[in-house]
């Protein structure tokens, strides 16, 4: 099964509301998609979702990098020689991790396909089924309280609020969720970055002290700052999770090495693929560290992907896979079932895609 053609199309999905953290409001997905050929007439998907903000990575520039520097390196390898190719890709150039995302998830559903079997089992097969989060998007409390009921009454038991915007009003954010949503509902936040290290100590105790449970709360501070990250995690009874901070395995191990956080957030556009994001696995597993599986604003291609990983793998045991729950609509046939919470994978081989619109390319 050799590579002789990568081709790129793109997709633009409205989302059902506008996506809003503390870095930026979307209100579309606009993602390169990937289309690996082989001289079998087998084909691998992959996506790669442009976020500037966190990965640096733009649309032209994603089309660019694959077009350039990573399908001149790839056609004409043998997929039975995965590792070499993997190899081949990770230096083809450096950074540009939501490119060379979106060439390993297509290249991992050929990996299936090559041994015939659904790409969860060929990693792991530790589960078929997962429960993902749902983000309400930062707005004012009231806006917030709604969309989590409206998320409540669909089915979703674990909801991911966006903070870190106007930090003062956080705390009424909070507050107004809770009031809601009840007391059954589990409840995440996300900073995005957006508190500094001892404003974001003074926010979660005091979300502790008027009875808030929080389950955790993820990259509270700006990326490049462990040592705030550190001092969070230090004075604070809410567990930490490192999301921004981590890309590599090397940026993981270093945060596991400082104890700078309690969880890790893996994401496939940030670590560059799934190859890359096994070894950050390995090494969490090595220093026991939970890790929760997370996607970008991605459609149903790449998050299945990333349910196929979060599936494999014990030790990812919180998942946020709500990509294609927050499109207007699934242009795809094939690949995970997704019910609401409920993501199902298919015995399907790779990541079992029946058929992408013909208009992507």
């Amino acid at each position: 099964m050799k590579i002789i053609n990568l081709q790129l199309g793109h997709l633009s999905v409205p989302l059902r509301t506008p996506f809003k953290t503390a870095l930026r409001t979307v209100e579309s997905i606009e993602n390169v998609i990937v289309k690996v050929v082989t001289d079998t007439g087998h084909i691998g998907y992959g996506e790669a979702a442009p976020t500037a903000v966190i990965t640096g990575d733009t649309l032209p520039s994603i089309k660019g990098a694959i077009k350039e520097c990573i399908a001149p390196q790839l056609i004409g390898l043998d997929l039975e020689n995965f590792e070499g190719i993997m190899q081949k890709l990770e230096k083809s150039m450096v950074k540009n991790t939501s490119a060379k995302a979106a060439v390993d998830i297509a290249l991992y559903d050929l990996y299936g396909q090559l041994y015939q079997a659904p790409l969860y089992k060929v990693l792991g097969g530790y589960r078929k089924e997962i429960t993902t989060d749902i983000t309400i998007s930062v707005n004012t409390p009231e806006k917030m309280a709604q969309d989590s009921l409206k998320a409540v009454e669909k089915g979703y038991k674990i909801l991911k609020i966006k903070v870190g915007k106007e930090p003062q009003a956080d705390i009424e954010r909070l507050k107004a969720v809770k009031k809601a949503v009840g007391q059954h509902i589990k409840l995440r936040i996300d900073a995005n970055q957006g508190w500094k290290p001892k404003e974001a100590v003074s926010i979660l105790r005091n979300i502790e002290n008027i009875g808030i449970d929080i389950e955790f709360v993820e990259q509270p501070v700006e990326a490049h700052n462990l040592e705030g990250l550190k001092y969070v995690t230090d004075h604070t009874y809410i567990p930490v999770m490192a999301d921004e901070s981590v890309f590599s395995p090397h940026d993981a191990v270093k945060i596991m090495e400082l104890r700078a956080a309690d969880l890790i957030n893996i994401k496939l556009m940030k670590t560059g693929g799934i190859h890359q994001a096994l070894k950050i696995i390995a090494l969490a597993e090595t220093y026991e560290v939970e890790c929760m599986m997370g996607c970008m604003l991605e459609s149903k291609i790449s998050v299945t992907a990333a349910a196929h990983l979060a599936a494999a793998k014990s030790i990812i045991t919180k998942i946020d896979l709500d990509g294609p729950g927050l499109c207007s609509l699934d242009p795809f046939e094939g690949g995970g079932i997704f019910k609401q919470d409920k993501i199902e994978l298919t015995d399907d081989a790779g990541l079992g895609f029946k058929k992408i619109p013909k208009v992507l390319f």
